[in-house]
């Protein structure tokens, strides 16, 4: 059997070849069928090896969410190749250091994206250039793969056998050190990861699903799900115009969606102002960053007949948890409002997760199975969130970022989330926060999440935080279109011992989700 994950695009290609496999709802609307996308793959692929691109060698991609986007990345692994992202939005220094660890033998980009070649000199140095704008110095994409188009063949021919443990897929992170990591994703991992999404989503052949997250979109590729791309801009999902995606939305008949919590919100603040829904919806998901109750509160009140859930997950272990807006019982809204935590689900199907001592900043391991029982914290007591199994990623490329995440427990690979949490007696998994954002002073240990949960639940609040400094616990707010009553809040959260609430116009977040707190850049604002 052929392990590469091109083989599970190209069956939608026989099955189903005239449905439309991805909508662009911007700029001419285009469709393209399932067929189709696997012809330009085809001609993608030759282009490339024509070029001297093969197995194992890196692809830098820099492009939106579009056609062209997913017919690169097939080409890619049907090759053996390897799809190599780095975040656009990130430093010189950041970009080379992603390069000098895995340097590309090809740029893949939009015109935009090429100009970043004369910003930072370890692109310039990439040899093979192909952008889907016009631009000197860049193949043009588009003519390249019609110009070595090939019928797409049931035997898979064009499709480049590889081992399982062949890399697929490659992105980058920040450690705990700032220096960056490489997520590498085999062609085994990649299929365990879309193949858990496929039911943890209930993605479903013939489903219409507004996609905003590049790895739901290829889950939907090898599902034979059609994909709807909003027009809005994707890059900042907490600015998004949410007339823009609700327009999308009716217009394709979009049955399932999803999205960050900052896009939905967006979505939502858009229906409640116009007074208008989605009644075709059946299925929402949310993940990518903290969804907090009213979050689904609010989609359930734009798709009234949608099925609304909240996933937990990250790059390294997709997904972790997930639980139904409908699960979540008046007991435990009123836990989270007295510091319980953000609910976070059971565990999904092929996860194994764990909670263990705080030792976050602490190498582990290797542990026996025995070690292993002793760190484990019992039902209640929170500690580290762990978790093994076949789409947890077992390592970074060259074990940078391994010694901090990672630890063996009788040869298993187990991965540190960084994240604080502990299991209920109906064994869900409840968040408290990262690691390193605790709260531990002589007044106790407080969490983030336990304050910010509990905050959330205060209609004048968009956003909150949890800080300190040596001697005083602080509770930054970023207040919605009306200020919050300071000592209304106070009280709401008097078993914190908050000493000081802060009001500001906007606390910052992730690039990416535009919804995690960025604690760093938060404390360096408040000078602390």
């Amino acid at each position: 059997m052929n392990e590469n994950v091109a083989c599970l695009l190209r069956v939608q290609a026989l099955e189903r070849p005239d449905s439309a496999a991805i909508i662009e709802a911007h700029g001419r609307g285009r469709v393209i069928t399932f067929a189709e996308l696997a012809l330009h793959a085809s001609g993608c692929a030759q282009a490339l090896h024509q070029d001297g691109i093969g197995a194992g060698d890196a692809v830098l991609i820099v492009h939106g969410m579009s056609i062209e986007l997913y017919a690169a990345l097939t080409a890619i692994l049907q090759l053996g190749a390897v799809a190599m992202f780095i975040d656009p939005s990130a430093d010189a220094h950041v970009i080379a250091a992603c390069c000098a660890l895995q340097p590309p033998a090809a740029f893949f980009g939009s015109g935009g994206a090429q100009l970043l070649r004369w910003r930072f000199p370890a692109l310039r140095s990439i040899k093979r250039r192909y952008s889907t704008g016009a631009l000197w110095g860049a193949t043009r994409w588009r003519r390249a793969s019609d110009e070595h188009a090939l019928p797409v063949t049931e035997e898979f021919g064009s499709i480049s056998a590889v081992q399982p443990d062949a890399p697929a897929l490659m992105t980058f992170t920040s450690g705990s050190t700032g220096q960056p990591k490489a997520a590498v994703r085999s062609h085994f991992l990649l299929r365990a990861q879309l193949q858990r999404l496929q039911e943890n989503l209930s993605l479903t052949a013939g489903a219409i699903d507004l996609t905003t997250l590049p790895i739901v979109l290829l889950a939907n590729l090898a599902c034979g799900v059609t994909s709807v791309i909003s027009a809005a801009d994707l890059r900042r999902p907490g600015a998004v115009d949410g007339s823009r995606v609700f327009a999308d939305a009716q217009q394709h008949a979009v049955t399932t969606a999803c999205a960050s919590p900052a896009l939905f919100e967006r979505l939502a603040d858009y229906c409640e102002r116009e007074n208008v829904q989605l009644p075709l919806l059946r299925k929402v998901a949310c993940g990518g960053a903290p969804v907090f109750p009213r979050t689904l509160d609010c989609i359930a009140r734009f798709a009234p007949h949608a099925r609304v859930t909240a996933i937990y997950g990250s790059t390294e272990a997709e997904p972790i948890a997930d639980i139904a807006r409908d699960d979540i019982s008046a007991a435990d809204r009123q836990a989270m409002r007295e510091g319980a935590g953000l609910i976070a689900g059971v565990p999904v199907n092929g996860i194994r997760a764990a909670i263990i001592a705080d030792k976050w900043g602490q190498p582990l391991g290797p542990l026996s199975q025995t070690d292993f029982e002793q760190l484990k914290r019992v039902q209640g007591e929170a500690g580290e969130i762990v978790v093994s199994g076949d789409h947890v990623l077992p390592g970074y490329l060259h074990g940078r970022g391994d010694e901090e995440t990672k630890f063996k427990v009788d040869g298993v690979i187990w991965h540190r989330t960084g994240d604080m949490g502990y299991f209920d007696p109906r064994g869900r998994l409840w968040l408290l926060g990262r690691c390193n954002a605790k709260v531990a002073d002589p007044k106790g240990t407080l969490y983030p999440f336990a304050v910010e949960c509990a905050a959330s639940h205060y209609a004048t609040v968009r956003r909150s935080a949890l800080v300190s400094d040596a001697t005083r616990r602080i509770l930054v707010i970023e207040p919605a279109q009306a200020a919050p009553n300071l000592d209304e809040l106070n009280d709401i959260v008097s078993w914190a011992n908050i000493d000081s609430v802060r009001l500001v116009p906007r606390i910052p977040v992730d690039r990416r989700h535009n919804a995690k707190v960025d604690y760093p850049a938060l404390r360096r604002m408040l000078k602390l």
